[in-house]
């Protein structure tokens, strides 16, 4: 008799599910009370029916029964709404989530375990997205700016081998051997300068190839500081640098070789006279790591955010100190062939504000 009482009770708690599978979570975790309790109550009934006991004990059985079946029911209504009420907030909180602009609250709603994980993985993404939104903000800024700078990088020069042109159809440059020269090397900047846009856009749309193959770091090292020893010597900056023995990594040589001598031309070129621009290579623990290190002075803490910006320069000046200056794409450019190479660069002052170092990772 309680058997067929339970299974009785069991099947209409399932029908009764069903059909309040697309109700509110309140009504269902009141159901799992409800039929529970339903199933004792009624096979406890049945059986004591049967049973030879006096009218007043089925009573107090019947009293028990139904006080507990109360407070269970009660009980389950109070979790239910509480936990349909952190369910509204958990949507509220989605409901704000495409609003990046707005603080991310802390602590989350004061509910279940399994929903305070969703509240602060919530707030996590949200953050992400933020950074993410900040980061792209940051980029069209960039590429404006590019845009803007380009412009008059290439209007420059432009204006000046204008004007040389026109004085040598003229007559009227006296040294007209200067003004060839002057009109060749603005004419090889500019193309430097296009070979620049057409690499980033290459790095950018995703279509960069690198060809890799084994060859020695301190090979490419001493290849590059060989090449800029002539302008550190002019600048009086002294040049040093230290490789492991015999550490060989698997990279595109002329991506890295492009890598290294930026990063020392930036190094030299931005280094006090008398300074020393140091770089240094050594094997980690699961990557190779060459490290350039200059006597800057350091940089402001917001510009090492944007250091590797399209675009961004360390002043505003566009040729500061009379040298001629690209576009600001040198460093955009490195951490795209460093990032290629399944690598990553990063930037931090050294210690006592002497400098900048410069951290490449390569994989083993």
């Amino acid at each position: 008799m309680a058997a067929a009482c339970s299974v009785l009770t069991g099947a209409t708690g399932l029908i009764l599910g069903r059909l309040a599978r697309h109700r509110s979570i309140r009504w269902q975790l009141a159901l799992v009370a409800v039929i529970p309790v339903a199933g004792v109550y009624l096979g406890a009934t049945a059986v004591a029916r049967l049973m030879f006991i006096s009218a007043h004990d089925l009573l107090v059985m019947s009293v028990v029964t139904s006080v507990a079946a109360i407070i269970a029911v009660a009980t389950a209504l109070v979790v239910a709404a509480a936990i349909a009420r952190w369910s509204e907030e958990v949507r509220v909180q989605v409901r704000r989530f495409e609003d990046t602009t707005a603080e991310s609250e802390s602590g989350g709603p004061p509910g279940t375990a399994e929903l305070r994980s969703l509240s602060e993985e919530l707030d996590r993404t949200r953050e992400r997205l933020r950074q993410a939104t900040d980061r792209e903000r940051r980029l069209e800024d960039a590429r404006r700016e590019l845009v803007s700078w380009v412009s008059h990088d290439l209007r420059t020069p432009l204006a000046g081998i204008r004007a040389m042109v026109e004085a040598l159809e003229d007559g009227m440059a006296t040294e007209p051997g200067r003004y060839h020269r002057q009109i060749r090397a603005e004419v090889d900047r500019m193309a430097g300068m296009v070979d620049d846009l057409f690499e980033l856009a290459r790095i950018q749309a995703g279509v960069l190839t690198i060809a890799p193959e084994p060859i020695l770091l301190a090979d490419l090292i001493s290849e590059a500081m060989t090449a800029i020893a002539p302008v550190a010597q002019t600048r009086e900056v002294r040049l040093e640098g230290a490789v492991e023995d015999g550490l060989e990594v698997s990279v595109d040589p002329a991506g890295i070789a492009r890598v290294l001598d930026n990063l020392l031309a930036n190094a030299v070129r931005h280094t006090h006279p008398g300074g020393v621009v140091e770089v240094r290579g050594r094997l980690g623990e699961s990557h190779v790591e060459i490290a350039v290190s200059d006597g800057c002075g350091g940089l402001p803490v917001d510009d090492l955010a944007r250091v590797f910006d399209v675009a961004w320069q360390a002043t505003p000046a566009r040729t500061p100190e009379g040298q001629a200056r690209g576009g600001g794409l040198g460093l955009a450019i490195v951490q795209g062939i460093v990032e290629a190479h399944d690598g990553r660069i990063a930037v931090e002052n050294q210690p006592h504000d002497v400098g900048c170092r410069f951290l490449v990772e390569l994989p083993v």
